[in-house]
């Protein structure tokens, strides 16, 4: 078995691993931050809420 093949082998494993989990993490930081301006849209008052009465019947 060639030791400095199987180190450049392990090498790349870990790096591809690596940089996955940075993706996923990034993702994952996205997704919170997009939640997050949801729940404040949400819960920001309509502009024209309770300025008019509909009084037709």
């Amino acid at each position: 078995m060639d030791i400095a093949a199987l180190s450049i082998g392990m090498s790349q494993a870990s790096l591809s691993q690596n940089i996955g989990i940075a993706l996923t993490k990034k993702v994952m930081d996205s997704s919170q931050q997009n939640a997050v301006q949801m729940i404040e849209m949400l819960q920001a008052p309509h502009p024209t809420l309770g300025h008019s009465v509909d009084l037709k019947g």
